[in-house]
């Protein structure tokens, strides 16, 4: 297993890491060390101006991740408490939980395409408010927009929050929830103090799942966003796109160090390895 490790995720890694200091020009890569690439990151900070467009790339990408992460946290475990500990019947528990499964039976790009009926400007949420009177022009920030992105990024991976959640919480002893009624404690004080303590592992095993996938699309930017949002993700595509390799994986050996003191951060929350 060492090995099957060191082949296909180290060995890559390297490439990648040996790719990013080459040089390139509009017909071949050159084999010769330089730091351009990573300096390319930074171009434009300096400038009066100050236009860091590959900066500012990374913090909206950043934006997105957190946005989608904070939203999918509230969702999942929401749900997660729900089939933990208000469905009584495992017979339920198991058909609810198949039923999330649901959305995941078909293509992810089907899955945001179907979005585009609803929310386009002639679509069925638009023409539902005009008829009623609600409002006198179609909205347009509902379809290729911020917004349009950030629900598909929900809809695609609030899944990614429940399981992991759920899988914590279904390990919590039924009993301390009793004792704490017992005790006097309210709702919230039982969710406080018992249920969310014990559900950490859970809630930052699916926080690096959302985060790690959120930081690295590009389809659902691109579908959703309608090619008008910048993504770290759609930058290194457009950039492999045009043959600049070298440059991609710079930034993708950047945005592989984000994502690892992000999920560094997570862990210095909760030993996973012990808690597992």
């Amino acid at each position: 297993m060492a090995l099957v490790f060191v082949g296909f995720f180290v060995v890559p890694l390297l490439l990648i890491l040996m790719v990013s200091t080459w040089d390139y020009n509009e017909y071949e890569i050159l084999p010769a060390f330089t730091l351009a690439n990573y300096a390319a990151l930074f171009e434009g900070c300096g400038s009066p101006d100050g236009t860091c467009v590959t900066l500012l790339t990374y913090l909206s990408t950043i934006k997105f991740s957190l946005i989608v992460w904070f939203v999918t946290l509230v969702l999942g475990f929401a749900v997660a408490y729900y089939l933990a500990f208000c469905v009584q019947t495992l017979r339920w528990q198991i058909f609810l939980f198949v039923l999330c499964t649901v959305p995941f039976w078909t293509s992810n790009v089907i899955r945001m395409i179907a979005w585009i009926p609803l929310l386009g400007r002639n679509g069925l949420i638009n023409q539902t408010l005009v008829s009623l009177g609600l409002i006198d022009e179609p909205i347009e920030w509902l379809l290729f927009s911020e917004f349009s992105v950030v629900l598909a990024f929900v809809h695609l991976y609030t899944m990614f929050m429940i399981v992991p959640i759920f899988n914590s919480m279904a390990r919590i002893d039924k009993r301390l929830l009793e004792a704490a009624r017992d005790a006097g404690a309210t709702g919230w004080q039982t969710l406080r103090y018992v249920v969310i303590p014990l559900s950490k592992t859970g809630m930052v095993i699916g926080s690096i799942f959302v985060l790690t996938i959120v930081m690295g699309d590009f389809v659902t930017v691109g579908v959703m966003g309608g090619q008008q949002i910048a993504s770290v993700g759609k930058m290194i595509q457009v950039q492999t796109s045009y043959l600049q390799f070298p440059l991609a994986a710079a930034n993708a050996i950047a945005l592989l160090l984000i994502v690892l003191m992000m999920i560094w951060g997570l862990t210095r929350i909760v030993d996973i390895r012990k808690e597992l």
